[in-house]
């Protein structure tokens, strides 16, 4: 067995029953390389409190990231990626849903102000009264 096999099997004992990297570390490692590219940019620029502002959010936020992922207690580190996994699905799904209602010419999409519920209704229909079919409130609207 040579050194790098031995090496790499004493880093998977290590790891054995801690968190390693998931979507939520990945996301913060992408806003560390991001604030890191930005303090570089800055010192170059010789804008000195944004690059030392930069400098002062790097460390907490590395130290965030090593402590999610060498952290034994899996449970509440899986319930923070699912929170996470959950708030960006969200975001990604309206803005896929908002691309297609926007490619949609035949139709015109309304939002019910009390349940955020979005109805569809065709185009060219004049002045309506749409009834929401969650919660039953009226949207008066022009088509």
């Amino acid at each position: 067995m040579g050194v790098f096999q031995k090496a790499g099997n004493a880093l998977a004992r290590f790891m054995y029953g801690r968190n390693g990297m998931d979507q939520l570390n990945r996301a913060l490692l992408w806003g560390y390389v991001g604030l890191f590219l930005g303090q570089t940019v800055f010192t170059l620029v010789k804008l000195w409190i944004p690059a030392l502002i930069c400098e002062a959010l790097l460390w907490p936020l590395m130290v965030l990231i090593l402590f999610r992922m060498f952290s034994k207690n899996l449970y509440k580190r899986q319930e923070e990626n699912t929170k996470f996994l959950n708030r960006a699905w969200k975001v990604k799904n309206q803005h896929s849903g908002a691309r297609a209602r926007h490619a949609d010419k035949e139709h015109k999409y309304f939002t019910c102000k009390s349940c955020k519920t979005i109805c569809r209704v065709p185009v060219g229909k004049g002045r309506i009264i749409i009834t929401c079919p969650k919660c039953g409130a009226k949207i008066q609207a022009k088509t």
